[in-house]
């Protein structure tokens, strides 16, 4: 194949699936890993692609931090959606975490526990929210509240959850990559929720399909502590089937 050809490949099979891989590239080409970084690289200087770990994308992978009212309108109806398969998961647990984010916020809004249930949370939102429920014991972790997300950090919100253990972790995110992990853009809050992933028995994930593929600052787990993603129908199927390889439960919000 010359150059042409080369790049006419690689842009068909991004379009068919969102990413490449370099090493996938140079074995269907029969050309070096060498010659696949300089087409990658001359693909995205004519903003073709981005550039990733290893290979390629249609999407920027790199997530810049919105303020949470912004983000509370991207994808509105599909967090819904997730939000109330994620309810399923809680059956007779008498205790969980909520943590920040604008998906895991739409679990208090619907959230009417039959039996009592104590909610641990970093969230001011989640909490505003939980505060008039019946059978709601609320536990909120203190700290310095970061504006972009009315949410928690620093050490004395961690050292709280260091003396806890609960069942259920719901947990959103802004990135989900298969190279990277799971990640969000700020780097305290990352170190929070490696806190909370700690002190929970289970981690269910919250992420509507535009996190996939994509990279915040800060990570925080790899995908050996996830038990479930919980995402919409717009998740790449090939990335679902990656993440159940992994012996991870991705449910599907329809």
């Amino acid at each position: 194949m010359d150059i042409t050809e080369r790049h006419e490949m690689i842009l068909k099979m991004l379009n068919e699936d969102g990413r490449v891989k370099i090493q996938e590239l140079s074995d269907k080409m029969n050309v070096s890993g060498v010659t696949i970084r300089k087409d990658l690289k001359l693909l995205e200087e004519k903003k073709l692609l981005y550039r990733t770990k290893g290979g390629g994308s249609l999407n920027n992978p790199y997530m810049n931090e919105r303020p949470i009212n912004e983000k509370a309108l991207i994808n509105y109806e599909q967090k819904e959606k997730i939000a109330k398969e994620a309810l399923k998961l809680i059956g007779d647990s008498d205790s969980l975490i909520i943590g920040s984010g604008t998906t895991v916020f739409q679990i208090a809004r619907f959230l009417q526990p039959i039996h009592p249930l104590t909610v641990i949370t970093p969230a001011v939102k989640v909490t505003i929210e939980l505060c008039d429920k019946k059978n709601i014991e609320i536990i909120q972790l203190g700290g310095i509240i970061r504006p972009n997300s009315s949410s928690v950090t620093g050490t004395n919100a961690e050292k709280t959850l260091e003396d806890i253990s609960t069942s259920i972790l719901f947990l959103g995110v802004d990135g989900i990559d298969l190279d990277f992990g799971l990640s969000i853009t700020n780097i305290s809050e990352a170190s929070l929720n490696k806190k909370m992933i700690d002190a929970a028995q289970t981690l269910v994930i919250l992420a509507d399909s535009s996190k996939f593929g994509k990279r915040g600052l800060g990570k925080v787990c790899s995908f050996d502590h996830v038990h479930y993603i919980i995402t919409d129908e717009n998740a790449p199927k090939s990335t679902i089937k990656a993440l159940e390889e992994k012996d991870i439960k991705v449910i599907i919000a329809k």
